[in-house]
């Protein structure tokens, strides 16, 4: 199962974007996902992530109450609706899938993707 990004680009502060992961190659079900992201010489770090069933979510305090993480499980998608973008939020964002939110919270997801490029000016 390979998870594919789409969605990155570059946007002004204020402004809005939605990442979208869609997992190729099978299907994971029962997994959870989610985003990391790592801005240039930082480590990376936990953004969002959704259970399989989508009754449960998790955001890192840097996003949160900007940012909404959803699913579409026939479509074994998972999107990243990002608002009132701020320069701080430019990084390279990569989408995970594991077993349980809190392996992709723990940096350790089963599988990763390559990544898609996020910046924002000011």
């Amino acid at each position: 199962v390979q998870l594919v990004e789409s969605g990155g680009g570059l946007v002004q502060a204020g402004e809005s974007l939605r990442l979208s992961c869609t997992a190729s190659g099978g299907t994971l079900p029962g997994y959870a996902m989610g985003w990391i992201r790592q801005a240039p010489g930082k480590e990376r770090e936990f953004v969002a992530a959704i259970s399989w069933s989508g009754d449960t979510t998790a955001y890192a305090d840097s996003v949160k109450g900007r940012s909404t993480i959803s699913r579409d499980n026939a479509k074994n998608t998972v999107y990243l609706q990002m608002n009132n973008l701020k320069p701080e939020d430019t990084a390279v964002y990569y989408c995970n899938a594991a077993r349980y939110i809190a392996r992709i919270a723990a940096l350790t997801a089963t599988y990763w993707g390559q990544g898609t490029q996020v910046t924002v000016s000011s």
